[in-house]
């Protein structure tokens, strides 16, 4: 049985590997915004996928978005996410930033 811990340095990987894919489009010129067009669903159901609930659902739908439009597949949407349920969610902090 995976401890919560595996279970977290996975995801962590996930992350990483999804928003390097998200970001391989800026590699190759023009073919990158036909391969966002490719890639925004698919990273939207991968994110529903990683991380279950209401949460997800939201985190899949700003991910399709950031995916969707030119110029934003630099920012880490799978790692942002991993960072917010890993670290800022269970951070004692959490009550100061609001994050509920």
């Amino acid at each position: 049985m995976p401890t919560k811990s595996n279970k977290k340095i996975k995801q962590l990987l996930l992350s990483l590997l999804f928003d390097g894919i998200g970001m391989l489009s800026f590699a190759v010129p023009f073919l990158g915004d036909f391969s966002d067009v490719i890639w925004a669903p698919i990273s939207a159901w991968l994110m529903t996928r990683l991380y279950k609930g209401k949460i997800g659902k939201i985190a899949g739908v700003v991910s399709f978005i950031e995916e969707i439009i030119p110029g934003l597949d630099v920012v880490p949407t799978f790692t942002i996410m991993w960072l917010y349920t890993n670290v800022f969610k269970t951070s004692k902090y959490k009550n100061t930033f609001n994050l509920d």
